[in-house]
């Protein structure tokens, strides 16, 4: 017989739930009532999706005998897999890759959710090897079904349901479906804002936490501000640094809090250091090109530096595509016989022969070159939300799925994490370069070839650029991969010397000495291919910043007094214009 109270306890938990899901429903009738869809309407299928499902269930049919035998073995698996879960102890499961998704106890320990775990990632490890042999596609239709099948696949993932979660049905029950309600609010701020939210963004502030080594603006036009930033030493070296970030972010992933600043430490070691920071694109840059870049910021700004400061050159770096538009401004700059200009230039997780460029190669195709088109249109600049979400899918478990997860399932508080917030701080890029970038450099590859790019009547030719170079790669970088970075060793005429730095595009850069984290790998030699570099190298524990401190210091010059920023020659351009980190990087996308 059923007790009273146990008959109030469940009209108690009926109330609860049903007035939990009338909130949540609510909520989502006031955000819709509130919102108004706006912007461009892109065509039934933006991205070609269709066409690249097609051709790959074609290509799957051209080799029956391959999918039979997959099928076989995936069958085969599949029931040793229920086997070894329906008799524990007796039948020994196949072997399936750890996955960080599942690593909750609740994952084995519960029975029903360690075969679901374990039937996902067996059904995702065939489906993605079938899909990575088909024959009936050529390499770049392969890769673009490779990719979206991942996507597909991580979408599919039991973590990222509630019902299919033992940690997010644990969470509503212990909270009484508080998360979801959370994670609904969560959601619908998102969605207001256009992009997801992955730290609190209320704990940093540019100038106040993030960005905060003291300098001066120094100079600035309608392309980029200078800074110029204040020395820690009482002396300096005579060759000034100029840094070139890229542009489809913002400078200051290089100077993150004092313990992580590649710029503070490089001050520190006695170099006068400058920074570009770029323009937020908006209507003004709508004309910006590659040729923009180079002559209005690359070019001025280098001009400024030696002037100001009334030296005949400078180290330069070049990170991400700001290098790629360095190995284009040092082949202009030989051109027109001004390479002296240049000491010694760095190129950081940088590439300029794009054939083997890893998955951003997906978004170069005509479906997709449209689609970036057609969400600029009017505008002159694509949003930089944009660009953002495509990186995130570069990683979409670590930087979409994961916040999910936190954020709209479990109901998680927002955690401060500063590159994150750096992360987040997306920036606005000009279309007209953007789309010449893509086409020109990710789809026709015209780099590497002589005379095929033209900057101000004058072809580029990377093999006349003989600047001594070094060239920084991540072992784990899935927007530059380090073969791709190691390409540039075979375009430069100079001496090069090539160092590949332990994890990826961000973290194999901001990486300081006193932090002991990650490797990196050195050769003296450098060998004719990336595969003998990598079998040949000598590993050293922790940062490579102090190899690169140790080149560049023996091509510095002589030891001077200090400079005080804005503060240069007699005649110079340089003047204090306002503190940095300026207001350029206040700029918010959108």
């Amino acid at each position: 017989m059923v007790a009273a109270a146990d008959i109030e306890g469940l009209a108690e938990h009926a109330q609860r739930w049903t007035w939990l899901a009338g909130k949540m429903q609510q909520m989502m009738m006031e955000f819709l009532a509130k919102e108004s869809t706006d912007g461009v309407v892109l065509g039934p299928d933006p991205l070609g999706l269709v066409e690249t499902w097609s051709k790959m269930a074609t290509a799957a049919m051209t080799d029956p005998g391959r999918l039979a035998q997959l099928q076989a073995e995936y069958w085969r698996d599949a029931a040793t897999l229920w086997q070894a879960f329906a008799t524990p102890g007796e039948v020994k499961p196949p072997e399936l890759p750890a996955d960080k998704r599942f690593k909750g106890q609740a994952w084995s320990e519960m029975p029903a959710f360690d075969f679901l775990k374990s039937s996902y990632l067996l059904t995702s490890q065939y489906v993605l090897q079938l899909v990575g042999g088909l024959d009936g596609m050529d390499d770049k239709e392969r890769q673009k079904a490779l990719f979206y099948t991942r996507q597909f696949i991580d979408a599919l993932s039991p973590s990222n349901y509630v019902l299919t979660n033992p940690e997010v049905l644990k969470a509503t029950v212990e909270s009484k479906g508080e998360n979801l309600l959370k994670g609904t609010q969560h959601l619908l701020d998102d969605l207001q804002r256009g992009r997801m939210t992955m730290t609190d963004e209320n704990a940093f502030e540019v100038g106040r936490n993030v960005a905060v080594t003291p300098g001066k603006v120094v100079f600035e036009n309608r392309m980029f501000q200078l800074i110029q930033y204040a020395p820690s030493t009482a002396n300096v070296h005579e060759t000034p640094l100029i840094i070139f970030p890229p542009w489809i972010n913002k400078f200051y992933i290089l100077d993150l809090t004092p313990e992580k600043s590649f710029i503070r430490w490089a001050v520190a070691q006695g170099l006068t250091v400058f920074v570009v920071s770029w323009k937020n694109a908006d209507a003004s840059l709508a004309d910006a090109t590659t040729e923009t870049y180079i002559r209005e910021g690359f070019i001025v700004a280098i001009d400024a530096v030696l002037k100001g400061l009334g030296v005949k050159s400078a180290h330069v770096i070049g990170y991400c595509v700001a290098g790629t538009t360095l190995a284009m401004t040092l082949a202009f700059m030989a051109a027109r016989g001004e390479a002296d200009k240049v000491k010694t230039a760095t190129f950081f997780t940088a590439q300029v022969d794009f054939s083997e460029c890893g998955d951003l190669g997906v978004f170069v195709d005509a479906d997709h070159l449209k689609a970036v088109k057609e969400l600029s249109e009017g505008k002159g600049y694509l949003d930089g939300r944009f660009m953002a979400t495509t990186f995130n899918m570069l990683r979409a478990n670590d930087l979409i799925w994961n916040y999910v997860v936190n954020n709209y399932l479990l109901g998680k508080d927002y955690f401060p994490f500063d590159l994150l917030y750096w992360n987040s701080d997306s920036t606005n890029v000009p279309a007209k370069w953007h789309a010449e970038y893509l086409e020109g450099l990710y789809r026709d590859n015209k780099m590497i070839r002589p005379g095929a790019i033209v900057i101000d009547g004058t072809p580029i030719d990377l093999t006349r650029v003989h600047t001594p170079v070094y060239i920084q790669g991540g072992k784990e970088d899935h927007i530059a991969p380090a073969r791709s970075s190691w390409k540039l060793t075979r375009n430069f005429a100079g001496p090069v010397r090539f160092v590949l730095a332990g994890s990826g595009h961000i973290a194999g850069v901001v990486n300081p000495p006193d932090a002991n984290k990650y490797q990196h790998w050195t050769n003296d030699t450098l060998p004719e291919t990336f595969e003998d570099f990598a079998a040949t190298a000598t590993e050293h524990p922790g940062s490579w910043w102090p190899d690169w401190i140790d080149w560049l210091t023996p091509q510095s010059g002589k030891q001077i007094p200090a400079r005080t920023p804005g503060k240069g020659s007699k005649g110079g351009t340089l003047t204090a214009i306002e503190d940095a980190p300026g207001r350029y990087v206040r700029e918010r996308a959108g």
